[in-house]
């Protein structure tokens, strides 16, 4: 399988998710703003949506949207309990969490981003973007994690767009369970390994 990323961007948590799958996969940097590859190629005709994550499966097939892609990865290797089985309450509670992550705190934060955007829409946004982590912080009170004591795909996602927020203004120090959080899945060796390769940390 190939994982095309750039460091730091939403596909982060799909990076997580194939090193703590133990997944064989190759990372295939994109370069963003040119929409390149490192050899040159034109990442439009790889993905036309442009953009990361994107998983080139071994035959050739090719996925794309984070939540999608994660919960296919999990799938690959059900011993590794990385997600809940398909029909069970469980999974629709884990697909419950991947959507709220992607449409309100993904779009939210990650918009913050745009240096076009006014600086009164950028305090509207982190604003909202404050409150609905607010929320995430106290659903993560006496838990682990976001599905309880066990960690799942939807954590890693998390994890990479809180790690946004002190590049677009965002203080969530006063949030302690979303702190403790962080923390506890900036411990995990697969976490670790992921941001390596992708030169966020030494």
């Amino acid at each position: 399988m190939k994982l095309y990323y750039s460091p730091g961007a939403c596909s982060l948590a799909p990076h997580i998710v194939l090193r703590e799958a133990g997944l064989a996969f190759e990372p295939v940097l994109a370069n963003l703003k040119a929409h390149t590859l490192a050899d040159g190629t034109d990442y439009y005709g790889v993905s036309p949506k442009g953009y990361v994550p994107l998983l080139e499966l071994d035959n050739g097939e090719r996925l794309s949207e984070g939540p999608a892609i994660v919960q296919y990865i999990a799938d690959q290797v059900p011993a590794k309990n990385l997600a809940p089985a398909n029909g069970t309450m469980a999974r629709y509670r884990l697909q419950e969490w991947l959507n709220f992550i992607t449409s309100e705190l993904h779009k939210g934060i990650g918009g913050l981003f745009n240096p076009a955007m006014p600086e009164e829409a950028k305090a509207l946004m982190r604003a909202k973007a404050l409150a609905r982590l607010g929320w995430v912080n106290e659903q993560l009170e006496g838990k682990q994690y976001l599905m309880g004591d066990a960690f799942s795909v939807a954590d890693a996602y998390l994890f990479t767009v809180v790690g946004w927020t002190k590049m677009v203004g965002i203080d969530v120090s006063p949030l302690s369970h979303l702190g403790a959080f962080t923390t506890r899945m900036a411990a995990r060796p697969a976490v670790q390994a992921a941001m390596k390769a992708e030169g966020l940390i030494k």
